[in-house]
C-alpha cells in the first residue's frame, strides 16, 4: 500500500512540483508517519514543511504567468522527477522501503507530468482559456497530496 501511496504522491509532483513535497513534511513534521530514524528525518524537521510550503505557494503563482515553461522541457521535468523522488523516498521509508518508495515516485512523477500536461491541455480548449484549468489543476494537486499523506 505505501508503494502505491508513494506512486500517487509522484503523480501530484508530476501536477505541481513543490506540493507533493510540501504535503509530505507536513506529514512528518505532524507525526502522522515517522521518517526520525531514516536518511530522510530532515522531512520532519521544524523548518522543512514551511520551506516548501512557501516554494508550493511560489509555484501556484509562477504557474499562471504566460512566461512560465511548459512542465515537459527537461529542467521542469527534472525538477518533477526529483520531487516525487523524495516524496516517494519520504513515503515509502516510513514503511521501511525507501528505495522502492524512491522509485515509485518518479515514476509517478514522469505519469503525472505526463497525463497531467495533457490533462491540463484538454480543459484549457473545453474552458478556452487556461486559467481555469490550472486553478482545478491546483485543487487537485493540493487535494490529492493531503489525502495521499493522510493515508500514510
Amino acid at each position: 500500500m505505501l508503494l502505491f501511496l508513494a506512486f500517487l504522491i509522484g503523480v501530484i509532483a508530476g501536477l505541481r512540483t513543490m506540493t507533493a513535497p510540501a504535503a509530505v513534511a507536513w506529514g512528518a513534521a505532524l507525526s502522522w508517519f515517522d521518517v526520525s530514524q531514516t536518511p530522510l528525518a530532515f522531512m520532519g524537521y521544524r523548518w522543512t514543511p514551511w520551506i516548501f510550503t512557501l516554494l508550493a505557494l511560489v509555484e501556484l503563482v509562477t504557474d499562471q504567468l504566460p512566461s512560465t515553461p511548459s512542465r515537459k522541457v527537461p529542467m521542469q521535468f527534472g525538477a518533477r522527477l526529483i520531487m516525487g523522488a523524495l516524496s516517494g523516498a519520504t513515503i515509502g521509508a516510513a514503511g521501511g522501503s525507501l528505495l522502492g518508495g524512491l522509485i515509485a515516485g518518479i515514476l509517478g512523477a514522469a505519469a503525472g507530468t505526463l497525463r497531467g500536461a495533457a490533462a491540463r491541455a484538454k480543459l484549457a480548449s473545453v474552458f478556452h482559456r487556461d486559467s481555469p484549468a490550472a486553478i482545478l489543476e491546483d485543487a487537485v494537486a493540493i487535494v490529492g497530496a493531503i489525502l495521499i499523506v493522510a493515508s500514510v
